[in-house]
């Protein structure tokens, strides 16, 4: 009898105990909540599918079985761990790795993930590259990317609109241009530290559920960090620590029902590191993209082309252009485009020549000697006096944004030695993640910059 009365007394108390620890797990982990969003969940996945074709054919993707069933493998373990609030049957998880060197690893809207070559190479063990996994799972599941673009949509028309040329997809109509901006930032966002702690915390959820160990995400943070010198890796540059990032992570964990054995060493991930440490060595990201660039010669890209006192005011039919992972954009359909190396040039016809265009833009990227948005900006603007004698700065710089991004405007104007007319030259630049400067030259006679400021 004594017996059975300590044994009521043991079930009595696990019963206790169990409803009072296992509320305090449910409660304990940190509650996240869906940001602000205008954008409906079929644009993130349009964004995302769209883009993810321009990856791939402007990227070298690594085309083995094994390595993609194993990808594919791991991604689908931790898509499962997402929390069922943050789950959209629209979205397509897929998971692919790019042949770069760079530690580095990215996600677009509705699900398509690419992990650098040299992201995988870099961790110890598969939780730590599950680690990042999740927590680019993290940024798609709580769409971070339309959230951060409904946040910065209120910025000057002409801006916004600007926005577009920086890897915008214009669809047509409202929706398409509020796609086309946002495709700007896909490319160079830089997630605010907020929506960073929402993906570490947010990643390291799904790692437990997954199977993980949060803690191997925290770590590989640090690996990624220890590669830094006086430049933030790739990685970090667009995923800012949010503060005690390490702690913050660990922390977590211990909130969470981490497996006593979490998966760490399997066959697949040291059979991937296998094959990934015996192909020939990678390029970074950099060089894979210089190397589709084409070296112009010592002419200039209009050259052959005809001055005119009569030029077409840009059409309002519209005709996209895509070059590179660069740049997409929508332009007038009565303008042609001169591509060179790391620029583009639009101008209508009679507007361009061997001296250069007299109507027009040219779009490109520069890698001034600062990281300094306005030292760079400012050595960007000498070099563009020294070649344009006729031009002179009006004014200083003017503090604006940039699809989301700090920017800078000036203006330069001058007596064009073709027209003989003044012309006017406006100047808006941003700095991108790998310190090069991003700028846009709007060309224009005094009296039609109004028609051609709307043309972009």
């Amino acid at each position: 009898m004594k017996n059975k009365m300590i044994f009521k007394g043991f079930i009595a108390s696990a019963m206790i105990w169990t409803m009072t620890f296992l509320p305090m797990v449910a409660v304990g982990q940190t509650r996240i909540s869906l940001p602000k969003n205008r954008y409906n969940v079929e644009q993130d996945v349009k964004l995302g599918r769209d883009y993810s074709v321009q990856i791939e054919q402007q990227f070298p993707i690594v085309n083995d079985g094994q390595i993609n069933q194993y990808i594919q493998g791991v991604g689908a373990r931790l898509v499962a761990g997402i929390p069922q609030q943050f789950r959209q049957p629209a979205f397509q998880y897929t998971f692919r790795v790019v042949n770069a060197s760079d530690i580095n690893a990215f996600a677009l809207p509705g699900g398509p993930m690419y992990i650098n070559r040299g992201m995988i190479q870099a961790a110890i063990n598969e939780g730590e590259m599950a680690g990042v996994m999740a927590h680019e799972i993290s940024h798609v599941a709580l769409r971070h990317a339309t959230a951060q673009a409904t946040r910065q949509s209120r910025v000057g028309s002409q801006l916004g609109v600007i926005g577009l040329i920086l890897g915008g997809a214009i669809l047509g109509g409202q929706t398409g241009a509020q796609l086309g901006a946002l495709g700007a930032q896909v490319w160079m966002t830089r997630y605010s530290r907020e929506y960073e702690n929402q993906a570490d915390v947010l990643g390291a959820q799904i790692m437990a559920n997954a199977g993980y160990d949060p803690r191997d995400l925290a770590a590989m943070f640090q690996t990624i960090a220890a590669q830094g010198s006086s430049r933030a890796p790739e990685f970090l540059s667009s995923h800012p620590d949010p503060g005690n990032r390490f702690q913050n992570i660990n922390r977590e964990a211990q909130l969470l029902r981490v497996s006593s054995n979490p998966i760490k060493i399997t066959a697949g991930f040291e059979r991937t590191k296998y094959k990934l440490a015996s192909m020939p060595p990678a390029q970074t990201m950099a060089q894979i993209e210089q190397g589709r660039g084409q070296a112009g010669g010592g002419q200039s890209p209009t050259a052959g082309g005809r001055y005119s006192t009569n030029v077409q005011a840009p059409s309002n039919s519209r005709r996209n252009y895509t070059s590179g992972n660069w740049i997409q954009m929508s332009v007038p359909s009565n303008w042609r485009e001169f591509p060179t190396q790391q620029s583009v040039i639009f101008a209508p016809e009679g507007a361009y020549g061997d001296q250069g265009i007299t109507h027009g833009a040219m779009i490109g990227l520069a890698r001034p000697s600062s990281t300094n948005l306005t030292q760079g900006t400012q050595e960007f603007v000498r070099g563009l006096l020294q070649g344009n004698a006729h031009l002179r700065q009006s004014g200083g710089y003017q503090n604006t944004r940039l699809s989301g991004r700090q920017a800078l405007a000036t203006t330069l104007s001058g007596t064009s030695p073709v027209t003989r007319r003044v012309e006017v030259v406006t100047i808006y630049t941003t700095q991108l993640r790998n310190g090069e400067l991003f700028y846009v030259a709007a060309v224009a006679p005094q009296n039609e910059t109004s028609r051609y400021n709307n043309a972009f």
